[in-house]
């Protein structure tokens, strides 16, 4: 559960770094997913590609440290 405390009656800050933590923990993400069905097909390709995704900017940084 996200919780965010309102200091000084400063909404804006609030709301920005409820934002921030939401994109953090990837609620924005689920949401855009559970929009729409999504074949079980079109998953497993989104999957594999995020996955590819993942090793290559992993891979990236490994090479860039070295």
């Amino acid at each position: 559960m996200v919780s965010v405390n309102v200091r000084d009656n400063n909404v804006d800050q609030a709301l920005k770094v409820l934002k921030k933590k939401m994109q953090r923990e990837g609620i924005f993400r689920e949401m855009k997913l559970r929009r729409d069905f999504e074949k079980p097909s079109e998953k497993k390709k989104r999957e594999k590609a995020e996955s590819v995704r993942r090793w290559r900017k992993m891979e990236r940084k490994k090479r860039d440290r070295d």
